[in-house]
């Protein structure tokens, strides 16, 4: 099973990648199975049914869920035959927007939600606004401790993504031995909680110098009986679609795990992976 489980298109604020394009250019790659999901980030975007005129002068946009959501069922019926088409979000949550992902996650039936955390307190990493004025230890421990606040209350979701997120956006990086306590503690609750994590293989594209997540947590992950993972390549465009799937599964392996997954109405379906 050749799949893609994390994937941007046109819904997204940071993607141009058009759907079907998606689809077409998966074929031409061999995949049989994509997921398309979506960011949506409460707190920094709004939804289109918003009231727009509202403080918001140039507003950036969550999903435009019922678009997206019927543009999924045309194209899965149209490419039936040729590939696996599943339907998912990124939720890019946070402590005080969790009450909005549950409104969303009861509003429509998806096969697959990410977990993700990408700003806290409504400041964002890429910009370096939620690291200002902080330490390395400082901000990263912020960011683990937020993702295990959340993980504690929402309930709704498959896998979290790239799970240590704070790394591509940090000045350098702090020893596993002084995170592992409170990285446990998330897996804990993941795990008790019959969820999973993601592999997420643009940490080649970033340049970094581990898997996104680190081996570390992946072996901790392992080690505490964790056994749910998908794959996914963070795609935005036709570059990035696929990347290192291949790569990827093989490293699973070497790492000891025996099976990865595909999702199907929020329900992990295992495969096993080949040993070398």
């Amino acid at each position: 099973m050749r799949c893609d489980y994390h994937i941007h298109t046109s819904y997204s604020d940071d993607s141009s990648h058009e759907m079907e394009d998606v689809i077409i250019d998966a074929l031409e790659l061999g995949l049989e199975e994509i997921c398309f999901t979506d960011h949506v980030d409460y707190g920094v975007k709004i939804d289109h049914d918003a009231n727009v005129k509202d403080n918001h002068e140039n507003p950036v946009m969550n999903v435009d869920y019922p678009a997206y959501f019927r543009e999924i069922a045309i194209l899965k019926e149209k490419y039936r035959d040729m590939i696996t088409i599943k339907k998912g979000l990124e939720f890019g949550i946070q402590t005080h927007t969790i009450n909005d992902f549950e409104k969303l996650y009861q509003s429509y039936e998806m096969d697959f939600v990410i977990l993700s955390i990408h700003q806290v307190g409504d400041k964002e990493f890429w910009d370096y606004a939620f690291q200002k004025d902080k330490s390395l230890e400082e901000y990263t421990f912020a960011y683990y401790q937020e993702l295990l606040e959340v993980v504690s209350s929402f309930k709704n979701y498959s896998v979290l993504g790239h799970l240590d997120m704070i790394v591509r956006y940090s000045e350098g990086k702090v020893p596993f031995a002084s995170i592992e306590g409170i990285i446990k503690k998330i897996l804990e609750v993941v795990i008790e909680d019959g969820k999973g994590i993601e592999i997420n293989t643009s940490s080649k594209r970033y340049g970094l110098d581990d898997l996104t997540p680190s081996r570390d947590i992946l072996r901790l992950y392992r080690e505490l009986g964790g056994k749910i993972i998908t794959i996914g390549s963070d795609s935005h465009n036709k570059s990035h679609l696929g990347f290192a799937i291949d790569q990827t599964r093989a490293e699973l392996a070497r790492l000891g795990f025996e099976s990865y997954c595909t999702y199907e109405s929020m329900k992990p379906i295992f495969h096993k992976l080949k040993k070398d």
